[in-house]
């Protein structure tokens, strides 16, 4: 990503702490700050208005926190890359970050060199998580469960337009059938291969049918 531009936005009720990450962006030339937010309600308007690459969201800020903000970036913002700030380095939190969509998770006492490393992959629309919590999200992805979806760095949503797609639906008849736009669903077909490391929409299908989608078993419907 040294050619390219990142734009990130940061989302940290820690005032010391956003400033530290500006400095830090500021030293590099690939990456530009483009905002930051206190609280998750303002992290929320970032990604709907600034449509930054990648939004760092502090996992606990006051009023909507980290991860309920995600889920509503996700929703409204797909496009954007969340990475997961945090102090908390424990199973259940990595996969409740994992749950709503998620592309990352980082210490906020990890180095300049690490945090770097996960939005570099973020912005490339991968899957990474820092060294003090790639133990727990390696044992999470690899134990796994029945019960568990597939692809859990996709937000619901996500899932269901995937599943509708490896079963041949074309644009317009996900559209119909999640209550979209069919230029919502376009933009999601463009986000969902990046988010699952498929090179293209072809091989998104590929490794969708794999996992399971596709089969019509269990399709949310989606009102708007």
């Amino acid at each position: 990503m040294d050619e390219v531009n990142i734009r990130i936005a940061v989302a940290d009720d820690h005032t010391l702490f956003r400033d530290g990450l500006r400095a830090l962006f500021d030293s590099v030339p690939d990456v530009t700050l483009v905002g930051t937010a206190a609280t998750g309600d303002e992290a929320l308007e970032l990604a709907v208005t600034v449509h930054p690459d990648v939004l760092l969201m502090d996992i606990r800020m006051p009023g909507m926190n980290g991860l309920a903000a995600t889920r509503r970036v996700r929703a409204l913002a797909p496009e954007v890359a969340v990475v997961m700030l945090t102090m908390v380095d424990d199973d259940e939190s990595v996969a409740a970050a994992l749950r709503e969509g998620a592309c990352g998770y980082v210490l906020k006492d990890a180095d300049q060199e690490e945090m770097l490393r996960v939005v570099r992959a973020a912005a490339r629309g991968e899957l990474l998580f820092g060294a003090g919590v790639a133990r727990y999200a390696r044992r999470l992805l690899e134990s796994g469960s029945p019960a568990r979806p597939p692809f859990p760095q996709l937000s619901e949503r996500e899932r269901a337009v995937l599943d509708l797609l490896a079963a041949d639906y074309d644009t317009a008849r996900i559209a119909a059938a999640l209550h979209l736009s069919p230029k919502t669903v376009r933009n999601y077909l463009t986000v969902i291969p990046r988010r699952i490391g498929a090179p293209d929409r072809a091989a998104a299908v590929d490794l969708a049918r794999r996992a399971g989608l596709g089969r019509g078993g269990n399709r949310p419907t989606w009102q708007g």
